[in-house]
């Protein structure tokens, strides 16, 4: 996905802007596997998914609870790293070229340019939402709905992420998505 498509993705801004925030881009390739952020280090950049697919975790008694997937066109950040210097865990779950954005530079450009300003509280204002529909989702819905949602919105998801990360992302056991599954394949 080009670089002017996901940061028109978070909101379209006039062009000469988003030259500016491209020139402070750096493109990097990583492996699968390879930790953006991990566990004990901050990471006050923000990076953008050319090509890849990610995910952020925290441990929880012994196992690794995903409570995000990003895939090209996602921004990859840790708000509690970017914001507050805490600690998180974010890991690619394929080989992936990203665009690296240095906080330092962000905050200079929303200095000099309203429209990048405008930018980033649009995406902060997308990022609140999106953890809000996926909070109401958690709680209100059952698993197989979650499931069914996934299936129907990134179909993708299930060639490319571990079944493991999946079940954990819908907030269920591999046991419990393995049967979903299969009840599934049933009806259909």
């Amino acid at each position: 996905m080009d670089i002017h498509e996901i940061i028109n993705r978070i909101y379209r801004m006039p062009e000469a802007s988003a030259d500016k925030v491209v020139k402070h881009l750096s493109k990097i390739t990583y492996p699968k596997g390879y930790h953006i952020l991990e566990a004990g280090k901050t990471e006050t950049n923000i990076f953008f998914i050319e090509k890849g697919i990610a995910r952020a975790y925290i441990p929880v008694d012994g196992k690794e609870v995903t409570f995000w997937i990003g895939k090209e066109g996602s921004t990859i950040v840790s708000l509690k790293s970017y914001v507050n210097n805490q600690q998180g865990s974010m890991e690619l779950m394929e080989n992936s070229v990203l665009y690296l954005l240095k906080r330092k530079d962000l905050h200079e450009l929303f200095k000099e340019d309203i429209h990048i300003a405008n930018w980033g509280r649009k995406f902060a204002e997308s990022e609140f939402l999106q953890t809000e529909e996926r909070l109401i989702s958690l709680l209100f819905t059952t698993a197989s709905e979650r499931y069914m949602k996934l299936i129907q919105n990134n179909p993708e998801l299930l060639q490319r992420i571990p079944l493991e990360c999946l079940a954990s992302y819908l907030g269920i056991t591999p046991v419990s998505l393995s049967r979903i599954r299969a009840k599934l394949k049933r009806v259909l």
